[in-house]
């Protein structure tokens, strides 16, 4: 991915993040919505995490991404990919900033998107997913993007869990 990728779903359109962001994510960084993420956090550290993500794609290449409705420009969460270890694969991430949004299938769709991208256009063999063991919701995204638990890969933290998920040989560029 680079800074200007903009991926299209049916309902939603991936795109940079943008300052215009950052209050609602700090809004979510500062709830309980973040509890399996190491929150909540305090409206400086959820700055300087949102700016960790932005600069991202200047380390990397590609990064995570804004999720809004098609047709709007207010964000509700964000995906994309994440990897501070160069010695490990990159790893897909998602989160709905607002709850309002839970259990309409936008995690998944937004997530089938970014791994779409990830194995289409950037080639890469291999994803992961490091969630909170209690975090039950992104398990089921996790698993319904065909990722398998494998308690070989690393996590950084013994509440987590490790997710795999290889390239399939059939996916849209």
């Amino acid at each position: 991915m680079s800074e200007r990728v903009i991926l299209q779903t049916a309902r939603l359109t991936l795109r940079p993040l943008r300052a215009t962001d950052f209050d609602a994510y700090a809004a979510y960084c500062g709830s309980e919505r973040a509890q399996f993420v190491g929150g909540p956090y305090a409206r400086p550290d959820a700055f300087n995490k949102f700016c960790a993500m932005i600069g991202h794609w200047q380390m990397r290449g590609f990064g995570r991404l804004a999720i809004c409705l098609k047709g709007s420009e207010e964000a509700f969460g964000h995906a994309g990919l994440l990897q501070t270890d160069e010695a490990r694969a990159p790893e897909i991430t998602w989160t709905l900033w607002d709850g309002a949004f839970e259990g309409r299938g936008y995690a998944s769709e937004a997530a089938r998107a970014v791994r779409d991208h990830a194995f289409g256009a950037l080639g890469l063999p291999l994803l992961t997913a490091i969630l909170h063991k209690q975090n039950t919701a992104s398990a089921r995204v996790a698993e319904a993007l065909g990722a398998v638990p494998d308690p070989a890969l690393p996590v950084r933290y013994a509440d987590e869990r490790a997710f795999r998920l290889d390239a399939v040989t059939e996916v849209p560029a």
